[in-house]
């Protein structure tokens, strides 16, 4: 017994080592979280609170009044931001399906009920319930969806007036800059937080696809589980922002949560309404951040930019005489530091669109006109969806400089997925390139024990081997170029 203290000593010890040295070598663990439900930002520099003028001896200084609390911002916005139900078909073998639900938030952004919320709130549903602030439930229908930007749009089904957010103008937002997140997670009715914008243009890699934008307004308002798709907007209740993800290290909030500016999120919305997809203006190039370290051994003249590591053949930048090592350094009247914010501002403009392009070629500045084109290199706002055996996706053949970088012998790229398609069934993103079609099941070489294979060098042998094929299930073989290996979806023709 006299050795007992001694022994419970001696394990107290033992445990406090023990968690010191776990604490010592376990490396933190970086998790990045979509949030369940919306939040919404909003700001415009032009409506901010006006200078106030500060005598202090012979000196004037200024600073901005800003107001001593946000009810105003917050009675705006809240009767806006709803919940959304997203209800879908779990499959479970031989016993049939169940019925499963996912929730988030979201923004009604006009009178006649339009709701734009996160593409991955709404995805792999097949019905939506809409919950407003204290005023009953509503069936949407989805409009479209956007995964490159991870943003979606609805519509409620009623003929009734609703209370809405305008957009402001997310260009104008200031760093340090008053900012409220709402949401409505979990059916708790809005909930309201106030921060401040900690960064613009910031890219944390969570997007999927080729053509993924990523060009977040970083805030530290607090944004918890419940809250994508959610408003951010400024002090005068003016949407600038559709929360989308929170980077955390212990799961829960850490003070970094990130939203898609308003300016993209208001294009986005437009082409969804007038038509069903997306308008995605291209330069046609290969781009890497210029460094000031570039800057020290070539002895140029822009400390910050984006540098041109290709021109594709055909391409709008191709057209308009850009060249390989050129150093984009601003795009009309916007100054161009990194790659996210070429990609945000450039999304903007549609096929067709003219773009001032202004760039350092050989330690001198230049500039040229850039008409936009669209990822098939036309310049309409127009996009052709394949409609044979309802595919629902739009397609384009490799270009020969695409084909040689990539080091295969033909392709046809996936440039669109329309919501709701066989092929948005598989999970598949824009972008990948089919190189292979293999009948898997319901055509006569099947029934006499061979699968067929079909090679793919441009978009008709694509469309002559699924009308060969006709019926039954088909893999679709291929490659991306921003991820490594060999991928493969598979369907059902019908």
């Amino acid at each position: 017994m006299k050795q007992l203290p001694a022994i419970i000593i001696s394990s107290l010890l033992s445990s406090l080592l023990a968690i010191a040295l776990y604490r010592y070598w376990e490396a933190p663990k970086t998790l990045i979280i979509r949030e369940t439900v919306p939040a919404s930002y909003t700001s415009l520099e032009s409506k901010m609170p006006m200078p106030v003028s500060i005598q202090s001896g012979n000196a004037t200084k200024t600073a901005k009044s800003y107001p001593a609390d946000f009810r105003g911002a917050a009675q705006m916005s809240r009767p806006a931001v709803v919940n959304i139900s997203t209800f879908y078909e779990e499959p479970l073998g031989f016993w049939g399906g169940k019925r499963s639900i996912s929730s988030g938030s979201g923004v009604i952004i006009s009178p006649d009920g339009y709701i734009v919320t996160n593409h991955h709130v709404i995805e792999g549903g097949e019905s939506f319930e809409v919950s407003l602030n204290n005023t009953g439930n509503y069936k949407a229908r989805l409009v479209g969806a956007d995964p490159s930007t991870d943003i979606a749009l609805l519509q409620l089904q009623t003929n009734r007036q609703f209370p809405f957010i305008s957009f402001g103008n997310s260009d104008s937002v200031q760093i340090g800059e008053w900012v409220l997140a709402v949401g409505n997670p979990f059916n708790l009715e809005s909930t309201v937080t106030a921060g401040i914008v900690s960064a613009k243009g910031r890219s944390i890699d969570i997007l999927e696809g080729a053509y993924k934008i990523e060009s977040f307004i970083q805030t530290d308002a607090v944004v918890n589980p419940g809250n994508s798709g959610g408003a951010l907007v400024n002090t005068n209740g003016e949407l600038i922002g559709i929360n989308t993800a929170i980077v955390t290290r212990s799961g829960r909030y850490e003070g970094y949560s990130f939203a898609v500016p308003a300016n993209l999120v208001s294009k986005v919305v437009e082409d969804l309404k007038n038509f069903g997809t997306v308008q995605r203006a291209i330069l046609g190039i290969r781009i890497s951040d210029y460094t000031e370290n570039k800057t020290e051994e070539e002895n140029l003249s822009t400390k910050t930019g984006v540098r041109i590591e290709e021109v594709f053949s055909n391409s709008a930048a191709d057209d308009g005489g850009l060249k390989k090592g050129d150093i984009i350094i601003q795009l009309n009247e916007n100054r161009v530091y990194s790659i996210p914010e070429l990609q945000e501002y450039v999304a903007l403009f549609r096929p067709g669109d003219s773009l001032y392009v202004s760039f350092i070629r050989d330690g001198k500045p230049q500039s040229v006109i850039v008409q936009l084109k669209d990822l098939n290199n036309n310049q309409t706002a127009k996009l052709e969806t394949v409609k044979k055996n309802n595919l629902g996706v739009s397609l384009r053949t490799l270009s020969e400089n695409e084909l040689q970088r990539l080091s295969i012998s033909g392709g046809v790229m996936i440039t669109n997925i329309e919501t709701g398609s066989l092929i948005a069934e598989t999970n598949m993103d824009p972008g990948f390139i089919v190189t292979t079609v293999i009948d898997l099941g319901g055509s006569p070489q099947k029934e006499r024990g061979r699968i067929k294979q079909y090679k793919i060098i441009d978009e008709e042998d694509l469309l002559e081997a699924l009308k060969s094929i006709g019926t039954g299930k088909v893999l679709l073989e291929g490659i991306y170029e921003s991820y490594p290996g060999d991928w493969g979806y598979t369907f059902e023709l019908k």
